[in-house]
């Protein structure tokens, strides 16, 4: 597997926007041996051509492994993927300059309607990715604490400002905890990270933080960073600095545990696997959008609500039936049990469950060309 040189997003994306595209050659895929993948024929691949993604960067790790993947099967085609954010994905997907977009929070009502125009039919939201979501923070000689969701909203609200409060203590006595000033770190773009952790801090600690769910971080003034790994970075170069990214980013940062019931849980894929279970789906959709409404406030023993389920998002019907072709096979190979399992190597994410996989692939296979 080799890096080709960077190349543009594509003729209809923002101009001078740049993705790298992995060529698969050789076994030296990260994924392993990807074996038939859909869209390809027992003489080989039948899918010829490009694709062009942009959005979450929290899918970034598993899509650079789902990429390899898919290229290994199908060597005539070329997947970029631009990890701009979720929100810019859903803009540029819905002004038809990307081809599928990856988001952690799924198509507002107003934005499927929007997409209609470039798709010249209905939009769908796929669950591709799992993943728990983690308090990250950076404090000399602490590399892990439980907090709950109370106190985390009153750290990022400005309304916990030190280290030593005595709502941390309470919950962390056998940790050495210093006065230093506590400095939140938010995403700057906006983010389906930000959305779903802001669901998170409302739905569980509603009397301190007021704001709803949003893409953009809803206070004003604080550290910032762009995207997730512009977010670690900040959180990485500060000292008493605390932030919210995709588990598979937080590297060497002290991780929270969260309170769920009487319990303190870490952020691990198992955990997110078992809050995905309790949570419902969204009746209000159509047929093939899938959108699964997370349960934060289940008690369930082991179960870490603080997730993201991120989707890939497209059209149920592509003006051009070989583009058309190509999302479907990309996507149908993400949902496989291949792919899902790819991502769990890559990102260290919870494989899509059963029934949820089932009508996942379900809605990839109905798309179609004109």
């Amino acid at each position: 597997m080799k890096l080709s040189l960077p190349s543009r997003v594509g003729a209809v994306a923002l101009a001078g926007v740049l993705a790298f595209s992995l060529t698969a050659c050789g076994s030296d895929d990260p994924t392993g041996d990807s074996g038939a993948t859909s869209g390809s024929t027992s003489g080989g691949s039948a899918l010829k051509g490009e694709l062009n993604g942009v959005g979450s960067s929290a899918q970034e790790k598993a899509m650079d492994a789902w990429r390899a993947g898919f290229q290994q099967a199908n060597p005539d085609v070329t997947v970029n993927y631009d990890p701009q954010g979720s929100g810019a994905g859903r803009t540029q997907f819905i002004q038809g300059a990307a081809d599928w977009a990856g988001s952690d929070s799924a198509m507002k009502p107003e934005e499927l309607e929007q997409a209609k125009a470039a798709c010249g039919s209905d939009a769908i939201d796929v669950p591709v990715y799992v993943s728990p979501i983690a308090v990250v923070f950076n404090l000399d000689g602490v590399t892990s604490l439980n907090l709950s969701s109370d106190t985390i909203a009153k750290i990022f609200a400005g309304k916990i400002t030190k280290w030593d409060d005595e709502a941390i203590k309470a919950d962390n006595p056998d940790a050495k905890l210093p006065s230093t000033a506590i400095t939140p770190v938010h995403r700057a773009d906006g983010s389906g990270t930000t959305k779903n952790f802001t669901d998170y801090l409302n739905k569980t600690a509603s009397d301190v933080w007021t704001n709803e769910a949003a893409d953009d971080w809803p206070l004003q003034g604080g550290e910032s960073g762009t995207g997730t790994s512009g977010l670690i970075q900040a959180v990485q170069g500060g000292k008493g600095t605390i932030g919210y990214a995709d588990e598979s980013a937080a590297g060497t940062l002290g991780k929270v545990s969260i309170k769920v019931g009487d319990a303190f849980v870490a952020p691990t894929a198992e955990a997110a696997a078992i809050a995905l279970d309790k949570s419902p789906r969204d009746t209000t959709r159509g047929a093939n959008d899938i959108v699964v409404n997370v349960d934060r406030t289940t008690t369930e023993a082991g179960a870490y609500p603080l997730i993201l389920v991120s989707y890939g998002i497209a059209c149920s019907t592509y003006k051009d039936a070989a583009k058309a072709d190509l999302v479907k096979g990309l996507l149908g190979y993400i949902v496989s049990s291949e792919g899902q399992q790819a991502a769990k190597a890559a990102a260290g994410s919870a494989p899509l469950p059963d029934a949820l996989a089932a009508d996942a692939k379900t809605a990839v296979e109905s798309i179609k060309g004109a």
